[in-house]
């Protein structure tokens, strides 16, 4: 990514030093009514990158484009990158994190298996310095990994919304 952002060396993977890890499993049964149950509300991952697994390849996992919600297909034995809030602020706004939600399906159950990556806890996060020119001025202000994730999780996952917190 620094190499195609044409960073400086080291630039961005000096915040992934020490980076935070998790790791989420999702079951999702089969409803007969799918169209009246959602598995998991629309929203942006608060971390820098995410790794989903869609381990038995059932339909679910929905982002959002041009304000259309496109199913994404499970490919066998492939991974689903997410760009999270946490990269976008990074690379002040060039990456963007995706909005995506879960559905359910009506005869098959969906297991996945989401692995999340953010910076250490003790740093802060703002756009890298390289990518802030006369052209793309800072678009977020800088915030402490820890204040962020602490925001995010108090609210109620509804979209890219808590981004805004730090946009400029």
């Amino acid at each position: 990514m620094e190499k195609a952002l044409k960073m400086k060396t080291n630039e961005l993977l000096e915040y992934f030093e020490d980076p935070g890890q998790g790791i989420r499993m999702n079951y999702y049964p089969p409803c007969p009514k799918p169209e009246n149950v959602i598995g998991l509300n629309p929203h942006s991952d608060s971390g820098a990158l995410t790794i989903l697994l869609q381990v038995n390849e059932v339909e679910g996992l929905q982002i959002r484009k041009d304000g259309m919600w496109i199913p994404i297909k499970p490919l066998s034995n492939a991974f689903v990158i997410n760009i999270g809030d946490m990269l976008e602020i990074l690379t002040n706004g060039i990456y963007r994190s995706i909005e995506h939600r879960a559905t359910i399906n009506s005869k098959n159950e969906r297991i996945s298996i989401a692995g999340f990556h953010r910076p250490q806890m003790s740093r802060d996060i703002g756009p890298t310095p390289t990518l802030i020119t006369a052209e793309r001025p800072a678009l977020f202000k800088r915030i402490g990994v820890a204040d962020y994730l602490n925001g995010f999780m108090l609210r109620k996952l509804q979209g890219k919304s808590y981004i805004d917190v730090v946009r400029i």
